[in-house]
């Protein structure tokens, strides 16, 4: 096959690789109607695995298919504007859409299919409120219920609404924020429930939902999704995905180039493996040279991968951390995550329970129950026993080498 490199993007149709046992088992949750919450550490490819998934199953001709993507949303009324806009394919929420826009905007029924997806949007969210959204949102899903066809829609970024609704911009949980997400999530629910056999939902994003439900005590809203998590390629699969993409452009790599490659990532993401290629590619073609040496991986991991360019790559693990945990208890997963790296990638329940301590001594203390919860759903470390172990190998080499260099372990504090 030719394989070119996806530069960051998502990817379907011939540039989709691997996961055919993913795809399949899929589609048969899809046919049995069963919702899906699709879980995975960050840069594992679920966005790639959904829109690929929807392609097939729309050139199937069975289903009608929908991706709507909500990492913008910051209220319930943009997320039904967001869902409306983005299933105006369907013939019955087209109409529906007519029909909102009749009631808010003279003139512009009779143009709704000449419209920009962004210039409905803005006009749909005009008319849709916290009074009503709840309202509008149900006649959207009985408008997908009706299509000729079912319905799969797939969300994406959920758990980032879920969390801004929770925590606001201050990160602080309140009884009026917790009511909005619990109204939110049993608005979702209900519809699920009610229309399960014509509407099949796909839950996704780049951070988890659980851990962000368990702060809140909400976790029963996500009963009726069945967790599938997606897992890292294997060694075996990420060298062949190597060996296409050399193919592709004419370069030579050995078993061994692969193997080294696979051994320093320690865990195979296949956004990692794709740019341990490109940033390798590029160090070739520098050299004018399509032969790659041990010597070349090497240099290639440490001044690259590690280094400014694979900085700002791997800074998404930041940002989304900070984001979900807010900026009171990032500071404490950043020193768990730095005593981990400087610790050969292994946190012990030694420290853990100094960290507890630590921390717990403050007036207002974090929890580092919630910390480690979040760390372990969205990747960054996995239990082993009663320590935890960073997962891949690159981001601990990087954790590392931009946190460990004036880190005080907890243990000298």
């Amino acid at each position: 096959m030719t394989l070119r490199k996806a530069g960051g993007n998502w990817v379907d149709g011939d540039q989709f690789f691997d996961r055919d046992a993913e795809l399949e088992a899929l589609t048969e949750r899809v046919k049995d109607g069963t919702h899906t919450l699709l879980t995975a550490q960050r840069r594992m490819g679920k966005t790639s695995l959904v829109r690929e998934l929807l392609r097939r199953l729309k050139s199937e001709g069975c289903f009608e298919t929908i991706f709507v993507d909500l990492e913008g949303a910051r209220t319930p009324a943009d997320a039904i504007a967001e869902i409306g806009v983005r299933s105006k394919s369907v013939q019955g929420v087209q109409h529906k859409l007519k029909s909102w826009l009749a009631n808010t905007f003279q003139g512009v029924v009779d143009r709704v299919d000449t419209l920009s997806v962004s210039e409905v949007q803005v006009k749909l969210r005009a008319g849709i409120d916290a009074g009503n959204w709840q309202q509008k949102g149900d006649e959207v899903f009985a408008a997908l219920a009706e299509n000729e066809q079912p319905v799969v829609l797939a969300i994406d970024e959920l758990p980032i609404l879920v969390n801004r609704l929770l925590k606001g911009d201050d990160y602080c949980i309140t009884p009026e924020r917790k009511q909005a997400v619990d109204e939110f999530l049993s608005w979702l629910r209900k519809n699920g429930q009610e229309h399960r056999s014509r509407v099949c939902l796909i839950l996704s994003g780049s951070v988890s939902l659980e851990p962000i439900l368990q702060q809140a005590g909400l976790s029963a809203h996500a009963n009726i999704f069945s967790p599938f998590d997606l897992k890292p390629w294997d060694d075996e699969t990420a060298t062949a995905c190597l060996m296409a993409l050399a193919a592709t452009y004419d370069l030579d790599f050995s078993p061994d180039i692969c193997k080294n490659m696979c051994r320093r990532l320690r865990c195979q993401i296949p956004h990692h493996v794709q740019q341990f290629f490109d940033n390798l590619h590029e160090h070739l073609r520098r050299a004018d040279r399509r032969e790659a040496s041990l010597e070349d991986v090497d240099r290639v991991y440490t001044t690259e991968m590690l280094g400014v360019r694979g900085q700002m790559d791997l800074e998404h693990y930041e940002s989304r951390l900070r984001m979900v945990l807010g900026d009171k208890s990032y500071p404490a997963a950043l020193d768990i995550l730095t005593e981990a790296a400087v610790n050969d990638g292994l946190l012990h329940s030694d420290a853990i329970n100094q960290y507890y301590e630590y921390f717990q001594a403050e007036s207002d203390p974090v929890s580092i129950k919630d910390i480690l919860s979040v760390l372990e759903h969205d990747g960054y470390l996995v239990r082993k026993g009663e320590d935890y172990r960073f997962v891949s190998g690159l981001l601990e080499a990087w954790w590392h080498a931009r946190h460990g260099r004036y880190f005080v372990p907890i243990a000298c504090r």
